[in-house]
């Protein structure tokens, strides 16, 4: 090949790469799979952007986060501090509910390259008369280009700079700070390189921060063979509220199936007065968009939405997609269901358990799409439009991905205030791609981690990304289905030791009622509950004596007057020499509310230790004096010194709460 065909050749290649971007932008953060799915933003509260910039040569770089609400022309924007080894952090704060998206965009600061290069030949007594002549036109050249204010500031820094009279006079209005925020104002930005657009999804704080009460209406009834109503459930508004909770989530409120109900403790035979399981949704009196007869009418549940949020409360309904053999849905539409040769269909199971009165949907089946997609985004919001704003889902990981990532987005372009928990206790994976997809918040593994290395770990892992952007962890710590091995053995330290870790290592934990009764019993062998619930309607006696109802109001309360404590990030575990203590921190970012944890994982025994108090987080000198304050008991008192002493009595309390505060900071250790 000639050298001219060769040239020719080669053309397209060139120019191309003569238009790439010179600057390189990389590692952005929050990004989640390089941008296919949004990260998690809540209003109100600063997004945290990080990024890798970088560039041929020794000329100084600057870069801004730009943002804006999805489907906005016009972007806003913030700048990023330059950090070491071409790190570079901004951040910016959403002030609405809704879709977003950002970008990162760097360039050439060619004013404060020129800055820097004029401030070391002065201080080097090089002559800098060229150099004074180059700043004069920087600064001629962005009075041509600015408007407004920035044209009048400039203007005038030009004016003070041509009637200096002395060079030094000169070098100070160059190098002055206001000098240099005027000229970054007008900053042409040369060779302007941008990442790619990213997601943001921002939501409501009870995304983040929220305590969840679950109750079954059916059970607040004073005689158990009385079914409870809506009616009865106001009767139990103050004291749910006062105990700190938030948000009060029912199971299935539908019409139950007759056919292969369940009967007490899931037998498979059940009496005419069983109230079955709430989960085989659908009978004669309707499906998924109707109210179970004997809870009341829907006017009813709307008067009790309307009275939970006069109390500060909001309600929750779960969303669980499977039908009873009585569904009107099998009659209607048989399509939507996988039938066997025989004509009959496979009840649902998840081994070893088996639900003979559910039966699943079919999301594939030929005559199901789209419409049975269409009849469950329906139903959710036939529920939304009756004032329900949070849906708990049960068992997500069994439906499509696809199926959830449409319809959480489907109803959140409608209203961007709802919001949906997770209930998936599965593989790593799988519960990660469900926070991708849309959920608010998700159901976690913190029921299963009961040592102080699998709690620290797990702790640590969420506060990490990919997880730290993408999974917002609601810590259960109890539910119809789960009555951990933990609670059957520990007695009442044991449950103020579960609340403890729920309510101080996330700002988002939930608990069944009972818990606050430390109710244990189990059938044998397993973490399910003797007599449950879910087969049978349970009155109960929220005063009885032994009840951690006082606790439990203190742990919310300490929650509500610590931003520190609404979220699970800000975590950080700290020596602690015994292994039956976790000891760990919860701060903010800017070390104004720092808060201590030590709870003792021994409901049994006391348990003592020495301890580090993490001064070096504050600028604090190992021997400074530190001021610490119990969040239960309102006690204060001074610790001196960075090695500190405890002992736990887990039959008084089995946990420490402190709020660490210094008088004075060191400067010289900031």
């Amino acid at each position: 090949m000639t050298d001219a065909k060769h040239s020719a050749s080669l053309h397209p290649r060139l120019t191309e790469a003569m238009r790439m971007p010179r600057i390189a932008i990389e590692s952005s953060e929050p990004v989640i799979d390089g941008g296919r799915f949004a990260a998690k933003g809540i209003v109100g509260q600063p997004v945290s952007v990080t990024s890798k910039i970088f560039a041929d040569g020794h000329d100084k770089l600057a870069a801004a986060v730009c943002w804006r609400i999805k489907g906005e022309s016009s972007w806003r924007r913030a700048r990023l501090k330059a950090l070491v080894n071409d790190s570079w952090e901004g951040h910016f704060t959403p002030t609405q509910v809704a879709s977003h998206e950002f970008m990162i965009e760097a360039w050439w600061d060619v004013f404060e390259s020129y800055r820097y290069e004029l401030s070391k030949k002065h201080a080097a007594g090089v002559p800098i008369s060229v150099e004074l002549e180059e700043g004069k036109r920087h600064l001629q050249r962005a009075v041509e280009r600015a408007q407004g204010e920035v044209r009048a500031a400039l203007s005038d820094l030009l004016h003070r700079l041509e009637t200096a009279h002395l060079e030094d006079e000169r070098v100070s209005v160059l190098l002055a700070e206001e000098t240099a925020v005027a000229m970054a104002a007008a900053d042409p930005r040369e060779h302007c390189s941008r990442s790619p657009v990213y997601p943001l999804e921002v939501e409501r704080v009870r995304a983040q921060f929220a305590s969840w009460y679950e109750l079954f209406p059916r059970s607040e009834t004073d005689d158990p063979n009385r079914h409870g109503t809506f009616r009865d459930v106001h009767k139990r508004l103050p004291s749910i509220r006062d105990m700190g909770f938030d948000v009060l989530y029912f199971p299935p409120i539908h019409p139950i199936g007759r056919k292969h109900r369940k009967g007490p403790n899931n037998s498979l035979e059940a009496g005419p007065s069983d109230p079955g399981s709430p989960y085989a949704i659908g009978s004669e009196e309707g499906g998924h968009d109707a109210i179970h007869p004997q809870l009341g009418t829907l006017e009813d549940f709307r008067d009790l939405v309307r009275a939970a949020a006069e109390h500060g409360l909001e309600i929750a309904l779960d969303f669980a997609i499977q039908c009873s053999p009585d569904h009107p849905w099998l009659t209607e539409h048989p399509g939507w269901f996988s039938w066997r040769p025989d004509g009959t269909i496979k009840y649902a199971e998840n081994p070893p358990k088996k639900y003979q009165d559910i039966v699943n949907v079919d999301f594939y089946a030929e005559d199901a799409l789209p419409g049975l997609w269409l009849a469950l985004r329906d139903v959710v919001w036939h529920w939304v439009e009756q004032g329900v704003k949070m849906f708990r889902v049960d068992n997500p990981h069994t439906k499509p991905l696809p199926f959830w990532e449409w319809l959480i987005a489907d109803i959140r372009e409608r209203d961007p205030d709802v919001m949906f928990l997770s209930e998936a206790f599965t593989r790593p994976a799988m519960m990660a791609r469900l926070g991708k997809v849309g959920f608010s918040q998700s159901y976690t593994y913190f029921t299963w981690r009961n040592t102080k290395a699998e709690l620290a770990e797990y702790f640590g892992q969420l506060n990490e990304p990919p997880l730290r952007d993408c999974y917002r962890p609601n810590f259960f710590v109890n539910t119809p289905d789960i009555n951990p091995f933990f609670l059957q053995e520990s007695g009442r330290a044991g449950f103020l030791i579960r609340a403890a870790l729920a309510t101080m290592g996330s700002g988002l934990w939930g608990m069944y009622s009972g818990f606050e009764l430390c109710e244990a019993a189990a059938i044998p062998g397993k973490e399910e509950y003797l007599d449950s619930e879910k087969y049978q309607i349970r009155p109960r006696d929220y005063h009885a004596p032994g009840n951690i109802v006082a606790e439990i109001a203190q742990l919310n309360r300490i929650r509500r007057q610590n931003p520190a404590l609404q979220t699970h990030l800000g975590f950080q575990p700290y020596l602690c020499w015994n292994d039956n203590i976790l000891y760990f921190g919860k701060r903010t970012a800017d070390r104004s509310n720092f808060i201590l944890v030590a709870i003792s994982l021994d409901p049994h025994n006391a348990q003592e230790a020495h301890f580090e108090l993490p001064l070096w987080e504050l600028g604090l000198r190992d021997d400074a004096q530190t001021q610490g304050e119990d969040l239960m008991n309102g006690h204060r008192w001074s610790w001196y010194g960075k090695t500190q002493w405890m002992r736990i009595e887990p039959w008084h309390l089995p946990f420490g709460i402190w709020r660490l505060t210094a008088e004075q900071v060191d400067p010289d250790l900031k």
